[in-house]
């Protein structure tokens, strides 16, 4: 038995959206890793005095930088990467809330046409 047009179409958008779901998944997890390892640099600058020396990667080159402007400037970057990971969250709920309602609608539909 065939499976018809329309059933097949929603098939792969569910196919689509697995893939899209995958995708969001690892965007997240980068982000994860990259506010732990934020995270971390703010705990080691908090432990440093204001007049230690601090270096700052830059490509392949360590630079000389003053300690309060790059703990100012790293806790601004986690707040940025804690906003984007609230966003990657929501669009994550989406996208399975999404393919919950598409696994649930081709199951109708491979019911109605005998196929479960």
């Amino acid at each position: 038995m065939d499976i018809p047009q329309n059933v097949q179409e929603q098939l792969n958008q569910f196919q689509n959206l697995q893939q899209q779901a995958q995708a969001v998944a690892v965007q997240k997890q980068n982000l994860d890793i990259q506010i732990n390892e934020t995270e971390r640099a703010i705990a080691e600058l908090e432990k440093t005095d204001s007049d230690r020396e601090v270096y700052k990667s830059a490509g392949n080159l360590l630079i000389k930088v003053d300690r309060d402007e790059v703990f100012e400037e790293t806790k601004e970057n986690l707040e940025s990467l804690q906003l984007r990971q609230k966003t990657m969250e929501r669009q994550e709920e989406r996208v399975m809330k999404k393919l919950e309602e598409m696994q649930s609608s081709i199951q109708n539909a491979m019911n109605g046409l005998g196929m479960s």
